[in-house]
């Protein structure tokens, strides 16, 4: 089959198509036809070098998360048949097959490029909400309301009965208040604004784009607590929670969030930016100089 691997650090020149095995599932996984490949920010950092975990090895191959069809299934595998239609975390998804034992169904309704916008999204979202336990009734700062992460967020925490502020760009507004949030936009005077949209306070904020917000964050809250940031690197230095690693994997509400988007109840922050698979480099330089609301996908054919 066909894959995205890389030798070595460095642009996304590093990026190559190569020939591997298909992988044989094994346990509780399933092997997936990919359709679409999700593409995200911790794809370049570690391809470039940026994000190293222990000592590396190569080839490399990226991609953590796919939406496809399931081709064949491990001996301990349950609840998914060879033809359903699935969302799913994996290791190595830029590629024609993925193995994966943490699978959500995808909605017949939903597209390949939006389901496979999904996974992480909601792990990374999932993770974020439940340090910062937004309740009903309580008032969430959302700093990146219109990114993949930022909107997923949005919504979770509306669902649960939560007012949201969320900052965006300024061409952002109107799909920040789409999603259920209050929108305003970034920079110079944020505090002065979300008081004023927030008289009574903000009782958590959640730093999901970074442009040097959590001193503001802090103002807000008056103190450190009920702040995370996924990214700013200044996080330790102020005393913020920055947390690492993957979210929890809850195919339950995996599953969830693809329902919810499939009957209108949920969005997404915009259409899709899809490149044919033997183009990872330029949706991995998309990703990471490219701007827009939409998720950047690969398209497997």
């Amino acid at each position: 089959m066909r894959a995205i691997a890389f030798y070595e650090f460095g642009e996304p020149e590093v990026l190559r198509v190569v020939d591997v095995p298909v992988p044989e599932p094994a346990g509780a996984q399933v092997r997936i036809a990919v359709r679409a490949a999700g593409v995200n920010p911790a794809d370049w950092k570690i391809r470039s070098g940026a994000l190293v975990f222990g000592e590396p090895t190569f080839p490399q191959f990226p991609g953590a998360e796919v939406a496809g069809v399931v081709d064949a299934v491990g001996p301990e595998a349950a609840g998914v048949a060879v033809g359903d239609e699935v969302i799913a975390w994996t290791r190595g998804g830029y590629a024609e097959y993925a193995l994966s034992a943490d699978v959500a169904a995808k909605p017949a309704g939903l597209t390949w490029t939006d389901a496979a916008a999904l996974p992480v999204a909601v792990s990374t979202a999932a993770k974020v909400l439940a340090l910062l336990r937004p309740r009903s009734g309580e008032t969430l700062l959302v700093n990146g309301a219109s990114g993949a992460v930022g909107s997923i967020a949005v919504q979770l925490a509306r669902a649960e009965g939560a007012t949201v502020i969320g900052t965006a760009a300024p061409a952002n507004q109107d799909l920040v208040r789409a999603l259920g949030a209050t929108p305003t936009p970034y920079g110079d005077g944020l505090v002065e604004r979300v008081r004023a949209l927030a008289p009574d306070g903000v009782d958590a904020v959640f730093d999901a784009a970074g442009h040097g917000v959590l001193p503001a964050a802090i103002e807000l809250r008056g103190g450190t607590d009920r702040i995370v940031t996924i990214a700013d690197g200044a996080a330790a230095d102020l005393g913020i929670a920055f947390p690492t690693g993957p979210g929890p994997r809850s195919t339950a509400l995996l599953g969830d969030v693809a329902q919810r988007l499939a009957r209108g109840e949920f969005r997404l922050p915009g259409a899709a930016r899809a490149f044919p698979l033997a183009e990872a480099a330029a949706a991995q330089r998309e990703m990471e100089h490219g701007r827009g609301p939409g998720k950047v996908v690969l398209i497997v054919d």
